[in-house]
C-alpha cells in the first residue's frame, strides 16, 4: 500500500508553502523506507520552485539533503536495516548499468539520472524531495550516516558536501605543491563556500577564501582558512596573480572568469560548482596561457559520497546551520536568497507533528 506522509508542498511559484499530505510509493522489494529527521534547504530548490531554472512540476515538494532512520526495507534488501541512519542527496535511481553508472559515477549516467525531486521516475510518477516525514528510495541510493554526525548537521553533507568535496578530492587538494601545502582559494563563504573550507582544510590544504569584502573575515577564519581577501580591492588581481594552485568557484554570480583565472599558477585548476543564471564570457587565452584546466563538477556518485560523509566525521567536519520549522520555509527561502543564512538552514521535520495538513 502506497504510504501517506506530510509534506511542504508548493502548488505554483509564487504560491507560498502548505503542509499538506503526499503518497509515497508502496514500497518495492529493493526499497528502503526512511524516516527524515532532517532535511537541509539548497538554494537548488529555490531555483526549482520558484521556476528559475525552467517550469517545474507542481504541485512540488523539494529537498534534496536528506537525513534519517530506516523505518522498513523491501524483501530483497540486504545492506540495510531498521534503525540505520541514513542519508539520500541529489539523486534517487538512474539506470545501474551504464559504463558511467558501474564505475559509481550515478550522477553522469548516460540514461540520465532520476532526481530527488522534480524528475520522472522509472514508474513515470514525478519525484517528491525530503520536505516530508519520509521518503521510500531504492536501497542503492542510500548512504550510511556514521554515528559522529547528528542528523541536522550531516543532511547539508548530502548536497553541499559532496558538491565540495568531489572537486578538491579529484584536483587534489591535499598533495604536497614542491614539498609545501598546496594553495586552494574557495571563491564565494555560503553553504557551498563554508563546506568547502572546511574540508579544504582537513584534507591539509593551506586555504584563502575569496570574498567581495571582509564581513565574514571571522567565519572564514573559524573554518579554518588562513586568510582571506576581498575581491572588490583596487589592486587585488595585480595583488594576487599567479597565487593559486586550485580555485574552487562556489558563487552562482557572474564574474570577470578571464581575471580570476589569472590568479592560478601555471597548471593551476578552477573547478567551477555554482551555476549563475546568464552565460559567462570567457577567452581561451586565459587557460591557454600557463596550461590552466576550467574545470566543473555536478556532486558525485554514491561511493564518492559515502566517502564523503565518512572523512567528514573522521576529522570533525559538518555543516554550520540553522535549525527552522515548517511553517519558516518561506520566510527562510528569501533569506537565503537575501544571503541572511549562516550558512545553511534545516528543516526540523519533527515539526511536522503539531502542523495541521491542509
Amino acid at each position: 500500500m502506497p504510504i501517506t506522509v506530510k509534506a511542504l508542498q508548493k502548488t505554483g511559484p509564487d504560491q507560498p508553502f502548505r503542509v499538506t499530505t503526499i503518497e509515497r510509493r508502496d514500497p518495492r522489494a529493493d526499497d528502503v523506507v526512511i524516516d527524515i529527521k532532517a532535511a537541509g534547504i539548497c538554494h537548488s530548490d529555490i531555483h526549482t520552485i520558484r521556476n528559475e531554472w525552467g517550469e517545474a512540476h507542481f504541485p512540488l515538494t523539494v529537498g534534496h539533503e536528506i537525513a534519517g532512520v530506516v523505518s522498513a526495507v523491501g524483501a530483497d534488501v540486504t545492506d540495510w536495516k531498521v534503525g540505520d541512519r541514513v542519508g539520500v542527496g541529489c539523486m534517487v535511481n538512474s539506470c545501474g548499468q551504464c559504463i558511467e553508472c558501474r564505475a559509481g559515477q550515478q550522477q553522469n549516467c548516460l540514461e540520465g539520472n532520476v532526481g530527488t525531486y522534480n524528475a520522472e521516475d522509472v514508474d513515470g510518477t514525478i519525484t517528491q524531495g525530503g520536505y516530508s516525514e519520509k521518503v521510500v528510495v531504492n536501497e542503492r541510493f542510500v548512504c550510511r550516516i556514521p554515528d559522529a554526525l547528528e542528523f541536522d548537521v550531516a543532511a547539508p553533507l548530502l548536497c553541499a558536501g559532496i558538491t565540495t568535496y568531489a572537486p578538491l578530492n579529484r584536483w587534489g587538494a591535499g598533495e604536497k605543491v614542491d614539498g609545501r601545502a598546496k594553495k586552494v582559494a574557495v571563491l564565494g563563504l555560503g553553504g557551498l563556500g563554508h563546506m568547502g573550507v572546511q574540508i579544504a582544510v582537513a584534507m591539509g590544504a593551506e586555504v584563502t577564501v575569496l570574498t567581495r569584502t571582509l564581513a565574514k573575515e571571522q567565519d572564514a577564519l573559524a573554518l579554518g582558512a588562513t586568510r582571506v581577501l576581498a575581491t572588490t580591492d583596487e589592486d587585488f588581481f595585480s595583488a594576487n596573480r599567479g597565487e593559486f594552485d586550485l580555485i574552487l568557484n562556489t558563487i552562482s554570480a557572474d564574474i570577470p572568469v578571464d581575471r580570476y583565472l589569472r590568479l592560478l599558477a601555471p597548471r593551476g585548476v578552477m573547478a567551477v560548482v555554482g551555476l549563475p543564471p546568464a552565460k559567462q564570457q570567457l577567452s581561451f587565452g586565459s587557460v591557454i596561457g600557463g596550461s590552466k584546466v576550467l574545470a566543473g563538477s555536478n556532486i558525485g556518485g554514491i561511493p564518492e559520497t559515502q566517502e564523503m560523509l565518512d572523512f567528514c566525521a573522521e576529522h570533525g567536519v559538518a555543516a554550520k546551520i540553522e535549525t527552522i520549522s515548517v511553517d519558516e520555509a518561506d520566510a527562510t527561502y528569501d533569506r537565503v536568497v537575501d544571503g541572511k543564512v549562516h550558512f545553511r538552514a534545516v528543516i526540523d521535520t519533527a515539526t511536522f507533528a503539531g502542523a495541521a495538513a491542509e
